[in-house]
């Protein structure tokens, strides 16, 4: 029996889906080991152990500060792990025992945020590089969700392909009822769900719609997610005669997301870079047929159940999205195919190949 800690301060995060699966899938598979689970003091509540071989400790330290790098050196220490998986990249580079790391992409090192401060965040872009190279050459095992990012990795950080493993993740269907946004009801639309950040590429995904308005007047665009800096600048940035036609839902509960899925005409995805894009596969198991960007791993990922094009190109994404709404044959594929890839993935085995990990890494 060993002693296992896992950072899941990010749990509550956009991207946290991937640390609470393994979490919940763990606590089924493994009757042996003893987990210890990292959280923020505020997310303890809202998550509980169903197993009595995990634990919660409260872990304030905030990611990418000196705090992170000394005091959470010094929780962990005290914890006398025997591995320490830490879920997110960032972690205290001293730290000498067994770890595992996980490496869902490096967009944050090629893509600026306007929302932020640019000297600020230039200076954090460049200590998360020598953060994510150090991890690398430290962990037993690295952990990435595609083999792009495997690639690119490797790439990067100069390690040996043999340590990077990858293990896909997946997407759950969601059971909430469907729940109606009244406005759309009687609309035909195109959507996209996600964060605003310059990497998701909404700026040209907006002017392609224009494009598409020739031959679809009627046709609106639904861009879901949280208001925040960065949705509130591109709103600003949209032409006066677009206003009334793309509209910013800010929060959608998993209700209106599904009927959102359920309902969209198309799901488009324009992102420049992913490190494996559970949108899309969402969108494909409520039967929507998806558009997606062939940048980075989402070919990897979506495989013939989408239909691609260059983000870069405008005059291409809204050709491709024009396609799919027009070629009933197309679509009919598209949405067939999707619930066939989104089969192919599961995050029980995700968790059972993590765990297969953390057996080969202790006994090294």
């Amino acid at each position: 029996m060993s002693k296992i800690v896992i950072d899941a301060r990010e749990l509550r995060t956009s991207s946290g889906r991937y640390v609470e699966r393994l979490l919940y899938y763990l606590q089924d598979i493994d009757t042996v080991n003893d987990y210890v689970v990292l959280l923020k003091s505020k997310d303890i509540p809202g998550w509980r152990t169903k197993s009595e071989h995990f634990s919660v400790v409260a872990c304030d330290h905030k990611e990418f500060t000196f705090d992170e790098q000394l005091g959470f050196l010094k929780q962990i220490r005290d914890l006398k792990p025997d591995l320490v998986h830490f879920a997110y990249v960032n972690q205290p580079i001293l730290y000498k025992g067994r770890t595992i790391t996980t490496v869902h992409d490096l967009t944050t090192l090629r893509f600026d945020n306007p929302d932020k401060h640019r000297l600020v965040f230039k200076v954090k872009q460049r200590v998360y590089a020598e953060v994510i190279r150090r991890a690398a050459h430290k962990s037993r095992i690295v952990i990435t969700p595609t083999q792009f990012v495997k690639d690119d990795l490797v790439a990067f950080a100069h390690v040996h392909p043999a340590k990077v493993v990858v293990t896909h993740e997946s997407a759950d269907p969601i059971v909430a009822s469907p729940v109606p946004l009244l406005n759309l009801q009687k609309a035909k639309f195109i959507m996209y769900i996600g964060r605003p950040t310059p990497h998701k590429n909404l700026e040209r995904l907006i002017e392609a719609y224009a494009l598409l308005r020739a031959q679809h007047p009627d046709l609106k665009l639904v861009l879901a997610g949280k208001k925040d800096a960065n949705y509130a600048r591109i709103e600003k940035s949209i032409p006066e005669k677009l206003r009334r036609s793309v509209i910013f839902t800010d929060f959608v509960s998993e209700g209106e997301l599904r009927w959102l899925y359920e309902h969209c005409s198309a799901y488009v995805f324009p992102s420049l870079s992913e490190g494996f894009g559970l949108p899309p596969l969402e969108a494909m198991l409520h039967g929507a047929p998806v558009v997606s960007s062939n940048a980075t791993c989402l070919p990897e990922v979506s495989g013939k159940a989408a239909y691609y094009f260059d983000p870069l190109n405008v005059t291409e994404m809204a050709d491709a999205i024009n396609e799919v709404l027009t070629n009933k044959e197309l679509r009919e594929q598209l949405i067939q195919a999707g619930h066939q890839k989104t089969g192919e993935y599961s995050w029980l085995r995700m968790a059972q190949k993590t765990l297969a990990l953390y057996d080969e890494a202790l006994a090294k």
